[in-house]
């Protein structure tokens, strides 16, 4: 079966460098020659010569899920950023080796938040709500330390497919969920979940208790760091209003990482693997307008040529395009060797214990 951008290739609608036809035919030979020994996982962010060269494409849940339940592969190669190729090592077994083309790929916002300020908030957080009162839900967005930090506190880490799930299991038997550090996919979940604006809280990491008082810590039961994805909150109202006047009758379907206002504008709203499914559910002539990477929604375009697939606004994740032909190339000819992503054996085993249970979840 062609991919998207073969088709565009084969028509003439895209021009592929003499470099880079080379750089795919190498990528190519060395995935046939080792065959099962290696897997290449890519996020739906990632451009579309990486998506096509993957053996998996995905949200950061589904990749998750890939990694942890691959057993023949000695090499796996991360297209995505760092903090997804961390998860995988986490996840992955003794004779497998996990590899980011680029370790520079970060993530602004999982840079948000560091150990030494979560385990500073916890400590004022027990001090006001009581030991077991609260636990902790960590996006997927962020260092192996964080998720080893709820690990070790009977909390679990979600992604933005599966928060619902998560923030529920955390809520149950009336406790609170410390959730970081995402606030907008926090939010955005607790209204989903019936949770009042009284309910939900923001953490503000300078502050003494977060900038509330401990009436209000007290009274929440959502309590969100502030956080936020410089790639989704650049979408905003007067975005939607625009498109919907320019396009009516056009759908909106948004990432739940978007503000509040906007995801209420919407007309739906989930995780780039809902986005996917959303699209290719569509029926055809519908014209859809996405609030997301960039890259996602001009792959989603090609991929449905009897649908309207417009973005909201352009928003590119730079650190997803960090990855590239020449980078993904040079990993594949050192597997084992270069931008190896490697987790502490302390850290590896408590970040392994919420992020099962977050697999579990599903």
């Amino acid at each position: 079966m062609q991919t998207a951008r073969q088709r565009l290739l084969k028509r003439g609608r895209l021009s592929a460098p003499e470099e880079e036809q080379e750089q795919v035919a190498r990528i190519r030979a060395l995935k046939a020659r080792l065959g099962p020994e290696l897997l290449i996982l890519t996020h739906h962010y990632q451009r579309l010569e990486i998506v096509d060269l993957g053996d998996f494409r995905g949200d950061s849940f589904g990749l998750s899920r890939k990694a942890a339940a691959d057993r023949e592969a000695r090499f796996i190669v991360f297209c995505g950023v760092h903090f997804m190729a961390e998860s995988a090592a986490i996840l992955s077994r003794p004779h497998q080796a996990v590899q980011i083309p680029d370790l520079r790929a970060g993530c602004q916002m999982a840079d948000m938040v560091d150990l030494g300020q979560v385990e500073a908030a916890w400590a004022e957080l027990r001090d006001v709500a009581g030991p077991g009162a609260v636990v902790p839900v960590v996006y997927m967005n962020s260092e192996a330390a964080l998720k080893a930090f709820c690990g070790r506190h009977g909390g679990c880490v979600c992604t933005s497919s599966n928060a619902r799930p998560a923030l529920s299991w955390g809520l149950s038997s009336g406790k609170k969920v410390f959730f970081f550090p995402d606030q907008h996919l926090g939010r955005n979940t607790g209204n989903q979940l019936g949770l009042g604006p009284g309910d939900m809280v923001v953490w503000d990491p300078e502050l003494p208790l977060g900038g509330l008082g401990p009436e209000a810590v007290r009274r929440a039961r959502l309590i969100l760091w502030d956080g936020y994805c410089h790639v989704h909150t650049c979408f905003r109202v007067e975005h939607v209003q625009r498109m919907k006047a320019a396009f009516p009758g056009a759908l909106v379907v948004v990432h739940p990482e978007c503000t509040q206002a906007v995801v209420a504008l919407a007309d739906a709203c989930g995780s780039t693997g809902f986005i996917v499914n959303y699209v290719q559910q569509a029926p055809p002539g519908s014209t859809i307008i996405i609030g997301t990477e960039i890259n996602l929604v001009r792959r989603l375009a090609l991929e449905h040529p009897d649908k309207q697939v417009l973005d909201l606004a352009y928003s590119l994740c730079p650190n997803m395009f960090r990855i590239n032909l020449e980078n993904l190339l040079r990993t594949l000819e050192n597997l084992g060797e270069v931008n190896v992503v490697t987790v502490p054996e302390a850290i590896k085993a408590e970040a392994w214990l919420a992020l099962d249970r977050m697999l579990a979840l599903a």
